[in-house]
């Protein structure tokens, strides 16, 4: 194995430049997985190889830059005010010191050239992409000293003026065609690459995503992270350490990992101190590689209280009034994401009790509630929706909860449970409310089966809450107001902070409009109604719409203007 090569193992470097024996390699490797850490820190903390024999063996695996004390050492750019973007308390508390700025670059120096959550809250500090070079502890520490020490003592430049340009740091060739089934399992279960994903599942769940996008390019491959329903990009690892990465997820999913071609859909459990939190995997294959999605499902996440999901007083009301109904049908609309499946169990968590029997059936199972009997799906074995609820008759239930209505035979078999006396509730994918009622006939439900069941449609969006630390009061103007109409002569616009990320949101809520089928409503619908004309009958008896829910949360300073306008007008 050649020492050039990126992908190779820092142990087996370590042992082909006999820096190591390979009883010392065992016996680091067996204090590592007690103790944990770097295999490198593991190393130096026993006294087994010098700091120097670490970061050389850093750089050629990871193919980063490496300074050295004995090459010149790290001697920070001076007149670039490097010590105004990193402050001395931030370099000593990661073990890093700004090396030079180029552009919207900024190279730093590191001892871990991967340890990507740093270099995503540098970039987040600087608003700077960060390349990074690798030291050893003890040359930072002294650069550390030297460099901000020299600026507290005289105010004035200390040494020569270097600048240093920015570094190049090309991967080396992928070889992905060519490399062995044998190869892509070594590399997956490498403990840099285990490390390494351990790092970006922890860092995503820390970040509260829900989905985590490894997408491969020509020359990169990008990393982003869905939270509060945005896409937002990490600092990926270099590009050559794509395929190892995505090799490790389909194994940990157990997937094919020879098979490149097709789409492949997984799981797996990770628990992280005392939560289990599923992750559900899709690998598809794009013309540079395999795109993977994780969907992060937090099994042991709290629960909301409906009263707290965001529902006005009036729609809450009608809301609760029909979920307390001994029979009939509830549907809840709106498009992936936008918290149905929270809503469906906050409604569970109101209405259960040792004098129900409540069964649901789901596609999958989010979270697991005590006192409720709950079925997953599974199509590959003939465990489908409809063949759940026909076995959910025979199981003496008062109230039943279908994750989807996807197709005819589901909606029959709900509609006719409804009018056989049991409370029935699930989810479509609509854009609102009345447009539910025209979907579930153009899919075949005969309207006079449906208008005597149905109890209330439900239509919500999810918004991003503003962070309460820097939303910001503001007067708009008319021209931004446009045609919107508000009751507040200040509203609250984002920010940017640490607390949230400098996103300027922390967390979402919800918005809705809630359609109770009145007589009129129901004598309309078995008559065969357009949406228009269901709208208008909705609107007329009072629903509140989606976008005037949305203007009353940001009237109330809870999310901004343009967050409304972007859920619900697409503007």
């Amino acid at each position: 194995m050649s020492k050039k090569d990126p992908d190779a193992h820092l142990g087996d470097l370590l042992l082909e430049q006999r820096l190591v024996t390979r009883e010392q390699l065992d016996k680091a490797l067996e204090a590592q997985q007690n103790d944990g850490g770097r295999l490198g820190e593991v190393l130096v903390r026993k006294g087994l190889i010098s700091e120097d024999n670490v970061a050389f063996a850093l750089s050629e695996q990871f193919n980063v830059p490496l300074l050295s004390s004995k090459t010149g050492g790290i001697q920070p750019a001076e007149g670039q005010h490097l010590e105004k973007l990193i402050s001395k308390q931030f370099a000593l508390r990661n073990t890093m010191i700004p090396l030079s700025r180029d552009g919207n670059t900024l190279t730093c120096v590191m001892f871990d050239p991967l340890d990507f959550m740093l270099i995503d809250e540098l970039r987040k500090i600087t608003r700077l992409e960060i390349i990074p070079v690798v030291a050893t502890k003890s040359d930072i520490v002294k650069a550390i000293e030297e460099f901000y020490g020299g600026l507290e003592m005289t105010k004035k430049e200390t040494g020569k003026h270097h600048t240093i340009g920015k570094v190049d740091l090309k991967a080396g060739e992928n070889g992905e065609e060519s490399l062995s089934i044998d190869n892509i399992i070594t590399r997956a279960t490498a403990a840099p690459v285990v490390k390494l994903v351990d790092l970006m599942l922890w860092q995503a769940i820390n970040k509260r995503a829900s989905d985590i996008h490894i997408e491969p390019f020509e020359d990169r491959f990008s990393l982003r992270y869905r939270v509060d329903g945005k896409l937002y990009e990490i600092t990926p690892p270099p590009k050559h350490l794509y395929l190892p990465i995505v090799s490790r997820i389909k194994i940990l999913a157990k997937l094919d990992i020879a098979e490149r071609r097709l789409p492949q859909d997984g799981a797996f459990m990770v628990k992280l101190e005392d939560r289990s939190i599923d992750l559900r995997v899709s690998v598809i294959p794009t013309i540079y590689g395999e795109k993977v999605v994780m969907r992060i499902l937090d099994r042991s996440g709290v629960l909301m209280e409906l009263g707290d999901m965001g529902f006005e007083p009036d729609d809450l009301e009608k809301l609760r009034k029909a979920i307390l109904s001994p029979y009939g049908l509830v549907f809840l609309t709106g498009p992936t994401g936008s918290g149905k499946s929270t809503t469906l169990y906050a409604i569970l968590q109101e209405i259960k009790s040792s004098e129900k029997n409540i069964l649901t059936v789901e596609d999958p199972v989010e979270y697991r509630l005590d006192g409720i009997n709950q079925v997953q799906v599974k199509p590959e074995i003939g465990l489908t929706f409809a063949n759940a609820l026909r076995s959910f008759l025979r199981q003496d239930p008062d109230i039943m909860l279908v994750g989807e209505v996807r197709d005819l035979e589901t909606a029959e078999i709900c509609v006719r449970s409804a009018l056989t006396g049991h409370l029935v509730m699930s989810t479509l994918h609509t854009n609102d409310a009345p447009s539910a009622v025209t979907r579930l006939i153009d899919i075949g439900l005969e309207s006079y089966l449906l208008a005597p069941t149905l109890l209330v449609v439900v239509g919500q969006r999810l918004v991003r809450r503003l962070c309460p630390e820097c939303k910001e009061a503001y007067k708009p103007t008319l021209k931004e107001l446009g045609n919107v109409r508000l009751n507040a002569d200040v509203i609250y616009k984002p920010v940017g902070c640490p607390v949230c990320g400098n996103t300027g949101y922390k967390g979402r809520i919800l918005i809705a409009e809630v359609m109770p089928t009145s007589q009129e409503i129901k004598e309309t619908m078995a008559r065969g109604v357009s949406y228009h004309q269901m709208r208008d009958l909705a609107r007329k008896l009072g629903m509140t719409t989606l976008y005037e829910s949305g203007l009353k949360k940001v009237e109330q300073g809870i999310t901004s203007l343009e967050e409304v306008l972007s859920v619900t007008l697409g503007i």
